[in-house]
């Protein structure tokens, strides 16, 4: 498992899906991005989905996630999204009464009991006490991650003043 933490927008995109049999289907479908505004948001599902639609389209829903963290799957057949709400549990040191902190996060797995499974799995290996109040299955399809990072570990991370010009190698040799 692995966990991301970004500001995640759900969004509803409206398209002619091509099915299986060949035919043209309108069909709404929901998709998580990770973006820093609404334009952002839009502009990233437009840039996913592109591949996959022909004809129009339309953005229906934008809306920013109540959850700040995702924990992603390896495994190939957890192909469902769904959505958890954790209490966490602390002492007041002042009062020494016990509160409680509500945090909801999006987990992949394949059924109800793997999605526990992994929640369990990331969280047990924190200090905090916790209790799962409500898990559910969404109508997500899928979860994009911003591919800035990735772009810029591909790019040479030397700063410019650090190069040397190419020029004046070429010329040493």
């Amino acid at each position: 498992m692995r966990s991301r933490t970004a500001v995640w927008f759900e969004t509803k995109i409206r398209y002619e899906k091509t099915m299986e049999d060949g035919m043209q289907k309108k069909t709404t479908e929901q998709y998580v991005v990770d973006a820093l505004s609404f334009t952002e948001a839009e502009n990233s599902i437009i840039n996913e989905m592109r591949v996959y639609m022909s004809g129009e389209f339309k953005i229906t829903d934008i809306k920013q996630a109540a959850y700040g963290e995702i924990f992603f799957s390896e495994s190939d057949s957890d192909d469902k999204w769904y959505k958890s709400k954790l209490q966490f549990i602390t002492i007041d040191e002042k009062s020494e009464k016990e509160k409680r902190s509500t945090v909801t996060y999006l987990v992949q797995a394949g059924s109800l009991p793997g999605a526990v499974k992994h929640i369990d799995e990331v969280m047990g290996g924190t200090m905090i006490d916790y209790v799962m109040t409500s898990i559910q299955e969404t109508q997500i399809m899928d979860v994009f991650e911003h591919n800035a990072a990735k772009k810029h570990e591909e790019k040479n991370d030397v700063p410019e003043y650090e190069q040397a010009p190419i020029a004046e190698e070429t010329k040493a040799e």
